[in-house]
């Protein structure tokens, strides 16, 4: 054994393949399931107990030196084709173009952000829901008129339908039915309404809601939050107006309009000339959706507040084709690029 090792030895000394190929043939010979070395450890077994020591470490080197033999003739392999083949390695390598937040991610961490500054709490909910949720509980018995202002995606017509949500006024309904009080809660997500898409109008779009209950919350209340929103979100200069409007769960209710933040109140082709950009729908909650969820509509009050996310990003960057937020087109997303 002593004198196949030595031969081993010096054979693996001499090894000087050049190509792949000819480099695995050689590793499988000397140390594969059937190669030389293998069979010497195989043979070991029969060493007499006396000699096991002196043959294990003659061993162990032969198949160290086996080893680092193959890599360096395999190091020496690869850097012979690299520089065959020409290459520059001090040359930059290409330019990896990063992408983008989506706007519409960009404006929805941006509200988010304001109003966590405010004290709310972020509330999600499912974009399948049942009739109760999103209408019953919110004032919209079977009959209102009301449903017809929601072109609604019904996935099937039972007696509780279940359908893909108009408002994410649903999460705020769960919110009071389990959420101890007071609650103050924005409501971020995605909706659906069965609409003709347009400039200005798209089936799926996103929105942001808000509520808040407690003891003793008023009118005046709902107004400060809304101003010191648009005040972060458009410039300490903003001014806000309110507009008497109408939504089921909501009494008494109003449109809210800031001062457009192009030409100042001044008017312009964005605003169209009146001064103002129409931005969100408010009101305090009705006490009949506070019954609706087991809130003691006596002793809590409450007002909630919702704004479509592509309308203000529309504001934000002067965008005037809601389109352009769902068409992935990459020329129109890189304008985002620097956007933090």
């Amino acid at each position: 054994m002593k004198e196949k090792i030595e031969t081993l030895l010096a054979e693996i000394e001499a090894l000087n393949c050049k190509a792949e190929n000819e480099i695995e043939e050689a590793r499988v010979r000397l140390l594969g399931k059937k190669g030389e070395i293998t069979k010497l450890f195989e043979e070991f077994r029969t060493v007499a107990p006396e000699m096991k020591r002196e043959f294990g470490q003659k061993l162990n080197q032969l198949k160290t030196a086996a080893t680092a033999k193959i890599e360096a003739l395999r190091e020496a392999a690869q850097e012979s084709s690299v520089s065959s083949a020409s290459f520059d390695l001090t040359k930059p390598g290409d330019p990896f173009r990063l992408g983008s937040r989506h706007p519409v991610s960009i404006v929805r961490e941006e509200i988010v952000e304001i109003f966590r500054k405010f004290g709310y709490d972020v509330a999600e909910g499912p974009e399948i829901e049942d009739d109760w949720h999103v209408f019953e509980a919110l004032n919209f018995p079977p009959e209102h008129p009301a449903r017809d202002m929601q072109d609604t995606f019904f996935i099937s017509s039972s007696a509780n339908s279940i359908l893909l949500r108009t408002h994410t006024s649903s999460v705020q309904v769960r919110a009071m039915e389990k959420l101890p009080l007071p609650i103050r809660i924005v409501c971020p997500g995605r909706v659906f309404r069965n609409e003709a898409i347009s400039a200005r109008a798209h089936c799926i779009f996103h929105q942001v809601e808000g509520l808040y209950i407690d003891e003793n919350v008023t009118f005046a209340d709902m107004k400060q939050a809304i101003l010191l929103f648009a005040r972060e979100m458009f410039g300490a200069e903003t001014q806000i107006r309110m507009r008497p409007s109408y939504f089921p769960f909501t009494e008494p209710s109003a449109e809210v309009d800031v001062s457009c933040n192009i030409c100042h109140g001044k008017g312009c082709n964005i605003c169209k000339g009146t001064g103002w950009l129409e931005i969100m729908g408010c009101g305090m909650v009705d006490p009949n959706v506070l019954e609706a969820s087991g809130i003691d509509s006596k002793k809590y009050s409450g007002f909630a507040f919702g704004m479509g996310i592509e309308r203000i990003a529309m504001l934000k960057w002067q965008v005037k084709d809601l389109r352009n937020y769902f068409e992935n087109d990459i020329r129109f997303l890189r304008e985002f690029e620097t956007v933090i």
